[in-house]
């Protein structure tokens, strides 16, 4: 018995809780506070006035209104007769035990007009409240149906609800930028490679359609096929390496930046020497911690980024620095003019710049996208910027890693290269190392 009593408690506050809204719970919690409150004043009082003083009765000798006629010995008063006199008017409390009686009544009629004034204002102030509340449960049910164009934008005082409403909102907004991304990346990512696939068809039929084909022919539409179908797995390797810089996990060790951009610059030596380059490198000896082959391969989007979208003749300039709190590295590269919303569209998969035929191949539009994923996935960012005179100012930053115990580079010590790559000429380097002594 007591074990059901006991669980009884609880089950009944839960289905209390399931059956009133918490505008009607507030507005019952408040009003039971006042009520309890304006109660133990009252009793408080009560005991108080009918314990703690001594009441004395002083008798008090009226006046004789003008109906009372005295004798003229002094004798008793004689009413006169058809008197107009009137009875005393209101409450007449005689004693003390009638003045208690009656301030207590009074006291809880004044204390239940008190109850019912404050659960109606109650009601009204929780009402207000919460309002904010519904509009952000209307914005959430508009986002649940897949509308997240909705803001709940609250105006009034910056309070908790007017914070969470803001929270809200942003993310809302992040949902539907993420939303945006991902369709418009399904949708190039199909077109990407149906594209591709819907050439391969129109070139096969063709060329079984003709009788007449040379094998010269055939050996032409065979290379323009391998050539198609190679484009294919490049596109399909890089959405592969999208999603694996995405989701899939990654090895942290130190990792030395200085050298990754050297290794990456031999790599792309020769697009540089192609496109008649000047490379400028100033290079700090930094440190990370990270996975080396995604940070190589983002390295290497953003270099050969800087020399496809180049012009010939210009230049690319490479500088890494290790500062305080933050790794810095800066690429920069001459070019065509581009404005800040075209930068940010070439962030998009699939989106691609002017300048990539003049260097001889069409990129697949993924590499500003990778290297954007791949530095964000180990706490940096990547920065876009238009160059002045044209061209682009990439700014990639890491956070400084507190975990790696390796020595330090000597003070100064600073690594500058300059390459200059010129078509059908011989390359020359430069590599110069500075030191304080």
């Amino acid at each position: 018995m007591k074990a059901s009593t006991s669980a009884l408690g609880p089950s009944f506050l839960r289905a209390w809780r399931q059956r009133f809204t918490i505008r009607t719970r507030l507005t019952v919690a408040f009003t039971a506070l006042l009520g309890i409150a304006g109660a133990a004043i009252v009793f408080t009082v009560t005991v108080f006035m009918r314990t703690v003083p001594n009441y004395v009765t002083v008798g008090v000798q009226e006046e004789q209104p003008e109906d009372f006629v005295s004798a003229p010995d002094g004798g008793a008063a004689s009413l006169r007769v058809g008197s107009d006199a009137a009875p005393a008017q209101g409450i007449v409390l005689r004693d003390p035990a009638a003045i208690l009686n009656t301030s207590f009544v009074v006291s809880l009629i004044v204390l239940a007009v008190l109850v019912a004034t404050g659960a109606a204002v109650a009601w009204v102030i929780s009402g207000k409240m919460l309002r904010p509340l519904q509009a952000i449960n209307q914005a959430a049910k508009l986002a649940s149906t897949g509308s997240l164009d909705h803001r709940v934008a609250l105006q009034g005082p910056k309070d908790e609800l007017h914070d969470l409403s803001d929270t809200f909102d942003m993310m809302l907004g992040r949902l539907d930028d993420a939303f945006q991304t991902h369709r418009r990346f399904a949708a190039n990512a199909s077109h990407e490679l149906r594209t591709p696939l819907a050439a391969t068809e129109t070139m096969l039929e063709v060329a079984l359609s003709d009788p007449n084909i040379t094998t010269e022919e055939l050996r032409t539409v065979a290379s323009r096929v391998l050539e198609t179908n190679r484009r294919n797995a490049e596109t399909v390797e890089a959405l592969l390496a999208l999603t694996e810089i995405e989701y899939l996990p990654r090895t942290h060790e130190p990792i030395s930046l200085h050298t990754l951009i050297q290794d990456v610059l031999a790599s792309t030596r020769g697009e540089a020497m192609a496109m008649d380059l000047t490379i400028q490198v100033t290079l700090t000896p930094c440190m990370v911690v990270g996975d080396e082959a995604v940070l190589r391969q983002a390295l290497t989007n953003l270099i050969t980024n800087a020399i496809r979208h180049n012009q010939h003749g210009g230049v690319v300039e490479i500088a890494a620095s290790d500062a305080t709190d933050e790794v810095q590295i800066l690429i920069e590269n001459t070019g065509h003019p581009l404005t800040n919303e075209r930068i940010q569209q070439l962030r998009e998969p699939f989106a691609r710049g002017d300048g990539r035929v003049e260097g001889g191949r069409r990129g697949h539009g993924l590499g500003l996208a990778i290297a954007t994923t791949a530095v964000e996935s180990h706490g940096g960012d990547v920065c876009l910027t238009p160059r002045t005179g044209g061209g682009m100012t990439a700014l990639i930053t890491f956070p400084t890693s507190t975990e790696i115990d390796l020595p330090a580079p000597r003070c100064g010590e600073v690594l500058t290269s300059k390459v200059t790559a010129r078509t059908g000429a011989d390359t020359s380097a430069e590599l110069i190392t500075q030191a304080d002594t």
